[in-house]
């Protein structure tokens, strides 16, 4: 069995994906927030991981990394004089943030910039101070990669920020999405949400608008464990063990049982029969499962097909809902009769939009380019996640 550990830390999030859409049912009764699940007044906020400081803003207010800008308001700002303050027309800067011009800002709160401006920081790859007009991309990616080629340091950047203030990690942007909170976000980040909240300006509320751009906190660097080390003689002496004074005699011994031989894998989409046509559902792609079905470890199944391979519907349904993972992969979900859900992920080149009708069988999607290509599919009855195989026969 192949291991995947790129695809094992994204594929949780799938289950917790469809745990929000269940969320969004009317009627439902489920907290969006899971800070009172179950009934038990349990909070987990406190279980997510430490997080660093967000990294100090230049003299205008920006803080640059190598693939976008963010704008930080101070006290009394509006969309219209931080606009004014880094050169960008205010209606522009507002729509790309789903707010208004007018529209006063907290102190620290977080504006994402719709293209990048002038910066005099050679962290990110300018060559030299620069006092207006716009920077070419190109000519900042390769400063970057020829001083990298000739083992040069970053020269300090004029504006005061460091290279040990930014950092080396480029924090996750999050585009809130409607039915979104901060405690949603932050679980699905496994961050605190005060640090979600100190990091983009958030009011005492944690309030969050549709649209708006969150950068999610990067975690914190945990020191490693020092190794205590006792000069001779002090502490517990250590015993000498048996064979250094008398050899242990020879034995032979006998294994309990004979190795069990393990079956090879399963090729649902080569043992199709004429009484296949009966199954719950049929499968999406054909090919050889190459990871099984773990509760809580892989909540579905992995099923090796070419890149390009076309993804079918499992059943007739609805397409419930479009997303995409941390890395930017989509994830397609279809509701079936009896509260049942199909998970498809590992996806491209989707072909039906959400709240389309759909037949079994109907292409959806196209299996994406990755090594190995396979199709992650998933079976949720309710909330719950269960073995796709026994639809599937």
């Amino acid at each position: 069995m192949s291991d995947f550990p790129t695809h094992s830390l994204r594929l949780p999030l799938l289950g917790f994906g469809v745990l929000l859409l269940a969320a969004c049912q009317s009627g439902g009764g489920f907290d969006l927030d899971l800070r009172r699940f179950g009934g038990t007044g349990l909070d987990t906020s406190a279980a997510a991981n430490a997080a660093a400081a967000r990294p100090a803003a230049d003299a205008r207010g920006i803080i640059s990394y190598p693939g976008y800008q963010v704008a930080v308001a101070r006290r009394g700002d509006t969309v219209a004089s931080v606009a004014a303050r880094i050169g960008v027309p205010a209606g522009e800067l507002a729509n790309y943030n789903a707010i208004a011009p007018g529209a006063v800002l907290r102190d620290g709160e977080v504006l994402a910039l719709p293209r990048r401006v002038a910066e005099p920081s050679p962290l990110t790859g300018a060559p030299a101070p620069v006092t207006g007009g716009a920077i070419d991309v190109t000519t900042i990616a390769s400063g970057a990669i020829d001083r990298a080629s000739a083992g040069q340091s970053p020269a300090p950047a004029a504006t005061g920020v460091s290279s040990a203030t930014i950092g080396n990690t480029e924090p996750i942007r999050h585009r809130v999405m409607r039915g979104e909170t901060a405690y949603s976000v932050a679980r699905l980040y496994n961050v605190n949400v005060k640090a979600l909240a100190d990091w983009n300006g958030l009011g005492p509320d944690l309030s969050v608008r549709e649209g708006q751009t969150l950068l999610i906190p990067v975690a914190s660097a945990t020191p490693p464990a020092r190794e205590v080390v006792t000069a001779p003689g002090v502490g517990s002496p250590t015993p000498t063990p048996p064979s250094a004074a008398k050899p242990l005699p020879a034995e032979k011994t006998a294994p309990a049982a004979e190795p069990v031989k393990t079956p090879p894998a399963a090729n649902l989409g080569a043992e199709k029969t004429a009484a296949s046509g009966t199954a719950k559902l049929a499968m999406p792609v054909s090919g050889k499962i190459i990871r099984g079905y773990q509760k809580k470890k892989n909540e579905g199944i992995d099923i090796a097909a070419g890149a390009g391979t076309s993804v079918g519907a499992a059943g007739d349904g609805t397409v419930a809902a479009i997303t995409k993972d941390t890395e930017q992969v989509p994830i397609l979900v279809i509701r079936h009769e009896g509260n049942l859900l199909t998970v498809y992920a590992n996806i491209d080149g989707i072909t039906v939009a959400k709240g389309d009708k759909v037949k079994r069988g109907q292409a959806i999607a196209k299996v994406r380019s990755s090594d190995p290509a396979f199709l992650h599919f998933e079976v949720r009855q309710g909330f719950d996640s269960v073995d796709p195989v026994p639809y599937l026969q």
